[in-house]
């Protein structure tokens, strides 16, 4: 283990380095005086140490934490080190039966999982790196990747602090991206005589969605003269039900100027951390004058019909976020003429116990300045237009749907220097499995703007890049989502309804445009020579079809592989209808309609890592672990 790496995972578990040096004694003619003064300053840091023994790390040194079941029995906090291509995991077990199961998989299911195990057989405690096959049934790792480097009670538990390569060449093993990813988690009730005795159907378990990799990015200077405002739920009882949206409207103060958010954090309520699992502040239309104070479910038939108009995202947080920083040249501009006073709060609310009698304060707390930065940021939506001419038949797996921002529109709307994109929020409703926006330029894709191979639509959040991606004049943004209906009868359309689907990518960028909305559907008219097609092929021309809407024309194709084939060339070669808008929802002058796809020559050229198993090895043998102190 490196130098780096040791003092990543291991100093926040130790009194700091200065308690542990000697005490430097004046050299006095009166030894007696010295002797004193050395004694005390000795006994004083002597009491520091013991003081300081048993207690939590330090934040600093695991800065992202989030509890990992609703009860918050376990607590999961992470550093990583880049250079060394390490993260460290401190797990807190606030109440310890025999065990607990800690991991990753694909989508949070226990089979073909990536875990590490601590289980008892009742007289020795054990640490392995583990992994579960198809059928969920556990397996010792023969390559021991998970590291455990200590376990120690606590006032507020037990702590065990372990490392694991970010990648770690084994095929058994998670590759951890900086996407999402799906966290298990599983408790142990009784103790077990071996790692394979342990029935993964029969324990209580879960999952929890966390973005792990986090960019290493520095945080700016802010501003002398900053303000916050905080927009929180007023104290309201959170219903015992397991997913709740809540909304809350809020006024800005009359006759408030315009200034610039450059910093947003959130505001949990103390022993809510388990049941707030992501909030939104949206900004209503300017042209809605006014808006009904409201206070209560999303979904409630009293929620006014104008809240639906409160669609500009000022801030958004998901579990295990940090605060959210503007580069020090831009800030995100409200208030002032043109801008709407009115701003909409949305909790989502997780409480799979259904939990009773809870009050909630939780929301977002922004902080903003009057002095203006150089720059506005600005939100654009690229991807999909809200329309069910896109639509993902039945029982897919990985049906892609793809949207564009078209040269024509970039040349168009663009100042020449470009804009700079540095951060993004991806979002579909409740099908979609992944999101990918890439940056082409002169025909071929140059790099990544965002990407969410894990995506799931209960984690929303958004994601500062890694660096900052610039867009010119010319250039071309492609956003595909990929989605999967296997629990579907009838085709799933575009719209606004939960149950309809989305494909976008709300990029926040500067400097800001008149360009905020840059997406595309397919072209109508070819859609209905696709339904007259598939109609006479099945014999089910029956003159009627153009009498119906394009969702009810959907809901009556006959799903088979002919239907399904034509309808993906459909949408990978048919022209489009581009949406080029500006803020009034009104497209940039121009021919829009039956446009042709972006030509895209040259690709992504990735390299996808290969892991091969190694064949003979031996399973490794899992850790004697000592709960009172290092493992054993």
């Amino acid at each position: 283990m490196t130098t780096e790496s040791q003092s990543l995972c291991t100093r926040s578990m130790q009194a700091p380095s200065s308690h542990h040096r000697r005490a430097w004694c004046p050299s006095f003619k009166l030894r007696e005086v010295a002797s004193m003064y050395c004694t005390m300053v000795a006994i004083f840091f002597i009491i520091l140490v013991a003081a300081l023994q048993g207690t939590a790390p330090s934040e600093n040194h695991f800065p992202y934490k989030v509890p990992l079941d609703p009860e918050g029995i376990l607590e999961l906090s992470w550093n990583i080190s880049y250079t060394e291509e390490v993260i460290c995991f401190q797990l807190l077990i606030k109440e310890l039966k025999y065990g607990v199961i800690f991991g990753m998989s694909d989508r949070g299911e226990f089979e073909n999982a990536d875990l590490v195990v601590l289980w008892s057989d009742g007289k020795n405690s054990y640490f392995g790196d583990a992994w579960t096959d198809a059928k969920g049934q556990i397996h010792l790792d023969s390559q021991q990747d998970y590291q455990l480097l200590k376990a120690q009670k606590t006032f507020g538990g037990l702590l065990l602090l372990f490392k694991r390569p970010i990648s770690t060449h084994d095929p058994r093993d998670y590759l951890i991206e900086d996407d999402t990813v799906h966290l298990v988690y599983g408790f142990l009730d009784e103790p077990f005589p071996s790692l394979e005795a342990i029935n993964t159907s029969a324990i209580q378990k879960g999952l929890q969605r966390v973005q792990l990799l986090k960019p290493n990015i520095s945080k700016p200077t802010l501003p002398p003269d900053l303000e916050n405002m905080e927009i929180t739920a007023p104290n309201i009882i959170i219903p015992n039900q397991e997913t709740t949206y809540w909304c809350y409207i809020k006024e800005l103060p009359d006759h408030f100027s315009r200034h610039h958010i450059v910093m947003y954090e959130p505001i949990i309520t103390k022993g809510n951390e388990a049941l707030v699992h992501h909030m939104e502040v949206f900004q209503c239309a300017a042209e809605i004058e006014k808006v009904p104070h409201f206070n209560g479910t999303c979904d409630s038939k009293m929620k006014p019909e104008k809240l639906n108009h409160c669609r500009h995202v000022l801030a958004a947080w998901a579990l295990g976020a940090k605060p959210f920083y503007y580069p020090e040249e831009a800030g995100l501009p409200f208030g002032g003429p043109g801008s709407s006073k009115f701003l909409r709060l949305e909790v989502h609310y997780h409480n799979p116990l259904e939990l009773k009698g809870l009050h909630d304060s939780s929301g977002l707390r922004l902080h903003y300045t009057s002095t203006l930065r150089p720059f506005d940021a600005g939100i654009m939506e690229l991807g999909l237009v809200y329309t069910p001419v896109m639509a993902i038949p039945p029982k897919e797996t990985d049906f892609i749907l793809t949207g564009y921002c078209t040269d024509k529109c970039t040349k168009l709307a663009l100042p020449q220097s470009g804009i700079h994109i540095f951060a993004s929020q991806l979002h579909t409703h409740l099908t979609g499995r992944k999101v990918i926006t890439v940056l082409a330029r002169e025909g071929r894709v140059t790099e990544i703007v965002n990407r969410d191979n894990h995506y799931s639509p209960h984690f929303q959040e958004i994601r500062k890049l890694k660096k900052i991606v610039t867009v010119l004049p010319g250039d071309v943004l492609i956003t595909s989502c990929t989605y999967n209906t296997e629990d579907r009868k009838l085709a799933t359309v575009g719209g606004f309804s939960i149950t309809e689907e989305m494909c976008v990518n709300y990029i926040h960028y500067y400097p800001q445009t008149q360009l905020e909305l840059c997406k595309s559907a397919v072209d109508l008219g070819y859609l209905q020579k696709y339904f007259r097609l598939i109609n006479s092929f099945n014999n089910e021309d029956n003159g009627n079809y153009s009498n119906s809407s394009v969702k009810e024309q959907f809901a009556s194709v006959s799903w088979n592989s002919f239907s399904r084939d034509v309808l993906k060339s459909l949408y990978d070669f048919a022209p489009i209808s581009m949406h080029c808008n500006k803020s009034s929802a009104v497209r940039f002058p121009g021919e829009w309609e039956r446009q042709p796809l972006p030509e895209i020559k040259v690709g992504l050229e990735e390299v996808t890592p290969q892991c091969q198993t190694t064949p003979g090895l031996s399973p490794a043998s899992p850790a004697l672990v000592n709960i009172d102190g290092k493992k054993g």
